[in-house]
């Protein structure tokens, strides 16, 4: 795949294996998606995640034996580690490589799409949305949960020390959640004007001193 579908340093190799290893050192981290994602997903739905990086949510979600998952990152690292994953978790997890704003999908193939800590990466976040507008079926959700740019001091020091790292992991972290990663994060009236340039209609957008919540709905 030569387009490029993230901004940044492309998360491959000894850098999505690091990422990977930190996410671990943290699992608790992904309980409140899990419960977000059950709150709009009915069970039997059929879910793709975008950009699940090392796949610890999608993972998740289908060991509840309420979904059928599949996921789409650009990374082939990242889908390489996160398919050991799913077989040593013993759970069935169908992880693909592809751009969020090019899905190797048919149209409707979904009932819900959730996107985690990563729209702010995608080069082209109009068009990951349109993608998720085309992948779901009439009436499906899509859920997008992401760091907002102006997020504070204190809201990073408290999500950090909620994930349990410790040495340079946590310094890294906590660096970059109040550096970098902010910086390609957006504000609640970009994501409006994003969502009013896809076929999207009807949508929510909820925050909290780290992120934004956005709900949208075909």
């Amino acid at each position: 795949m030569t387009d490029k579908g993230y901004k940044g340093v492309g998360m491959e190799g000894a850098i999505a294996r690091w990422y990977a290893a930190s996410n671990d050192r943290s699992p608790d981290r992904f309980s409140d998606q899990v419960e977000r994602v059950r709150e709009l997903a009915e069970p039997g739905s059929e879910v793709l995640e975008v950009a699940p990086g090392p796949g610890n949510l999608s993972i998740a979600l289908a060991a509840t034996g309420d979904y059928t998952v599949t996921g789409l990152d650009i990374s082939q690292t990242f889908v390489e580690i996160a398919r050991a994953k799913a077989a040593e978790a013993g759970v069935r997890v169908d992880f693909r490589r592809g751009n969020a704003s090019a899905m190797p999908f048919e149209d409707g193939s979904f009932d819900f799409v959730v996107c985690c800590a990563a729209f702010k990466n995608f080069s082209d976040p109009v068009g990951a949305l349109h993608e998720m507008h085309r992948v779901l079926r009439p009436g499906g959700h899509a859920l997008v949960i992401d760091l907002r740019r102006d997020v504070s001091k204190e809201a990073v020091d408290a999500d950090v020390a909620r994930m349990g790292m410790s040495g340079l992991s946590r310094l890294f972290t906590k660096f970059a959640l109040r550096s970098f990663l902010p910086r390609r994060a957006y504000t609640k009236p970009e994501f409006e004007d994003f969502i009013a340039r896809t076929r999207f209609r009807t949508y929510g957008i909820h925050t909290s001193p780290l992120a934004l919540d956005i709900e949208l709905r075909k």
